[in-house]
């Protein structure tokens, strides 16, 4: 452990992590355990925009920064005066200690070192002294495991894998009234998220109908169509080939009313993006789509209630030597993928969010 918090605990800690939901889900045990090893200090938070909504969920999490962009680092736009206006605001919060958690640190750990922080640590090579402590990245560790790596080099013991974000109240509420407003099925309810932002972890639409009409013909399932409003061109071309009509709720759930619909799911069947990392937050059966990205990295860790599908390992042999990796997923049959939700759908019974009847219980809450 850094030796300079031994002699004086850090009251203040940075953690820089301004990426998307998915990877922001896999630092959340990381974050927990932090809080437990430092439980007096204030954990600030840095990230996108976007993350304002889901740190204000995370107990571990205190104050919230919006990242303002960094020469190399793509996620923002870079501006030489809001870069520079920013990091002159984090060198006066005098941070005692700044934990990168953004990648491998190649240009964060340069980031880190201007915040001036009393301490900092993160991933790099050996040699690097741009920050008080660098471990050792490996490429192919699981995400989770990763960052409890890291944070136990500051003592902080790993208490599990688990992401625990909380669903409150008001999301099971409105959850209930988007699938009421749907009507009533005696059957499983199927999400299927057919979005990814980059093309080539999307399985194509074609597959994602037919595997919905299956099982809605085998399982009488509800077919509920997730995702945002940016990814509503995917939606109607899937809405347009199911042969039942979907519950369909592209762009129209927030953060919150997403957790709280995953969670309300019998089973969902995703691309490798953020939602399946909010179905292991909220423990809810999933099937799991991988194309270039790697499951021993990015799938969820629980194969009892996530099911992994590899579609470089299930695609026949030789039409697989002469694929680009980034083509993977557009020769995955349905035939796996039905498998794997069978099995789920075997195991599972009707989800519930609270005790009795869900929607009444939310009515007399909120009425």
């Amino acid at each position: 452990m850094i030796s300079s918090l031994t002699s004086r605990p850090p009251r203040r800690i940075a953690v820089f992590r301004a990426l998307f939901l998915g990877d922001l889900l896999c630092a959340v045990p990381a974050l927990n355990a932090l809080d437990r090893r430092f439980p007096d200090a204030e954990i600030t938070l840095i990230g996108l925009p976007w993350a304002r909504q889901l740190s204000a969920r995370l107990p571990a999490v205190d104050r919230f920064v919006e990242f303002a962009g960094y020469p190399r680092l793509p996620e923002v736009p870079p501006d030489e005066q809001r870069t520079a206006a920013f990091l002159e605001a984090m060198r006066g919060e005098r941070y005692d200690l700044a934990i990168q958690i953004h990648g491998s640190g190649e240009v964060s750990n340069e980031l880190m070192a201007a915040f001036g922080a009393r301490a900092s640590i993160g991933f790099g090579p050996q040699d690097d002294r741009r920050l008080t402590q660098t471990l050792p990245w490996r490429e192919e560790e699981h995400e989770i495991a990763r960052w409890l790596r890291l944070v136990s080099a500051l003592g902080a013991v790993d208490a599990g894998p688990e992401i625990d974000v909380p669903v409150f109240d008001r999301d099971v509420f409105r959850t209930e009234c988007l699938l009421a407003a749907a009507g009533s099925s005696h059957g499983p309810i199927v999400g299927l998220h057919c979005g990814s932002k980059l093309e080539s972890r999307r399985w194509p639409v074609e597959r994602f109908a037919e595997l919905g009409n299956e099982l809605a013909h085998r399982y009488g399932a509800r077919i509920v169509l997730t995702g945002s409003l940016g990814e509503r061109h995917l939606a109607d071309a899937l809405h347009a080939l199911l042969s039942t009509p979907p519950i369909d709720l592209i762009g129209q759930t927030d953060l919150g009313t997403f957790l709280g619909l995953v969670g309300r799911l019998d089973l969902l069947v995703t691309n490798d993006t953020g939602a399946s990392h909010v179905a292991a937050a909220t423990r809810t059966r999933s099937v799991v789509l991988f194309g270039p990205s790697r499951p021993s990295r990015w799938a969820p860790l629980d194969r009892s209630l996530h099911a992994v599908i590899d579609s470089r390992a299930v695609i026949d042999t030789p039409l697989a030597a002469d694929l680009d990796e980034t083509q993977y997923l557009r020769h995955l049959p349905v035939a796996p993928v039905l498998k794997a939700c069978a099995r789920m759908l075997a195991t599972t019974t009707p989800r519930t969010l609270g005790k009795g009847n869900r929607i009444d219980a939310a009515v007399l809450e909120y009425a």
